[in-house]
């Protein structure tokens, strides 16, 4: 079981910064892939960006790649995402996930970034 916390949501103007954390617990963190997914209101849970177990595979999607950054500490199992130059539609509920299997797939329960004047 791995259990896993959102944090550094908010409010920022467009052209900010934020940085979303996400702590995880009751397993073995250094041995799950970790992702970040984002959903929009009334709109589908899509990916944003994905770092494997070792941290050596990258993924973004082409819509936020060079304005967010994923990284990931193993020693204080945590993963990050650092979003600059924001946009309104960026405006989404942000979730981690850690994946190692089928059966070993933990969602967290998500922080809202809201993209505003």
């Amino acid at each position: 079981q791995v259990q896993l916390v959102e944090s550094g949501g908010g409010l920022v103007q467009p052209g900010g910064s934020l940085r979303l954390s996400c702590a995880a617990s009751g397993s073995i963190f250094s041995t799950y892939d970790m992702r970040w997914y984002r959903q929009a209101a009334g709109k589908e849970r899509e990916l944003v960006a994905a770092m494997s177990r070792t941290g050596r595979d990258i993924v973004y999607a082409a819509s936020v790649r060079g304005r967010f950054t994923i990284s990931r500490n193993n020693a204080k199992n945590a993963v990050y995402l650092q979003m600059n130059s924001l946009k309104p539609e960026d405006t989404a509920v942000y979730y981690c996930r850690a994946l190692q299997t089928v059966t070993r797939d933990y969602w967290g329960q998500g922080t809202q970034v809201t993209v505003s004047s």
